[in-house]
């Protein structure tokens, strides 16, 4: 296969089995992919334009000998791709948790949780604060768990620190692949410098950034529909 495919195939790659395991008599998972399509959407367009302003500053860029060069503001297709193969992906795990396994973690640590990750989410903000991908990084994390701990979400955090625990190993081979060959090249002067293996230390803040909206969404939009239906029948 020609290698301007790669990063395409990495996007097929990351839905296949999602897709193909959607109609699991537990999970159901084809039920509920109009309530994650307003949630792609929305953050979706929201990274996009992070990207975009990333991508011109650059603070990242792609290698155009594994795209297959069709771009959008500047954004090679695959790129945009990868924010509906990676979000869906990642929401098909925590369905998969929660159908086949009983998680409990009480609201005390789950809040012990959050409140640690937004305050070294905070402290690495400032301390990083003139790179521009560390900064909205980390930035980004600590407002959005802020808000889980300040506001009701319909998210269960619990759920959600196990599933994206459990995603780290398909995030680590994805990231992996696309920073070792390198598919996308990061600049260093506007991250921290620090790596696991290929892959920035901050990828791991924007993951878990990018699955937590996504989540949050699916769930408002589920339970909204919930309403609906009791509604309904009433």
């Amino acid at each position: 296969m020609d290698q301007k495919y790669s990063y395409l195939l990495i996007n097929l790659c990351t839905v296949f089995f999602p897709l193909i395991l959607s109609f699991d008599k537990k999970v159901h998972f084809y039920k509920k992919w109009r309530f994650i399509a307003p949630g792609l959407v929305i953050t979706g367009l929201l990274y996009l334009i992070w990207d975009c302003i990333f991508t011109f500053k650059n603070v990242w860029s792609f290698n155009s000998d594994y795209i297959i060069g069709w771009r959008f503001f500047g954004l090679p297709l695959e790129e945009i791709l990868f924010f509906v193969t990676v979000p869906f992906a990642c929401i098909f795990i925590y369905e998969c948790l929660i159908a086949y396994f009983t998680i409990n973690i009480s609201e005390k640590v789950v809040r012990i949780i959050s409140v640690l990750l937004i305050f070294i989410s905070f402290v690495l903000a400032l301390l990083f604060a003139d790179r521009l991908y560390s900064l909205i990084n980390f930035l980004t994390v600590a407002l959005v768990l802020l808000y889980t701990v300040l506001r009701p979400v319909k998210l269960n955090m619990g759920r959600f620190y196990v599933a994206y625990a459990v995603s780290l190993l398909p995030f680590y081979m994805v990231n992996g692949v696309l920073t070792a060959i390198p598919i996308v090249s990061y600049n260093n002067a506007e991250n921290m410098g620090l790596r696991v293996g290929t892959i920035p230390f901050e990828d791991h803040f924007y993951s878990m950034s990018l699955i937590l909206m996504n989540l949050i969404f699916f769930e408002h939009f589920r339970s909204k529909n919930g309403r609906r239906s009791e509604t309904a029948r009433v």
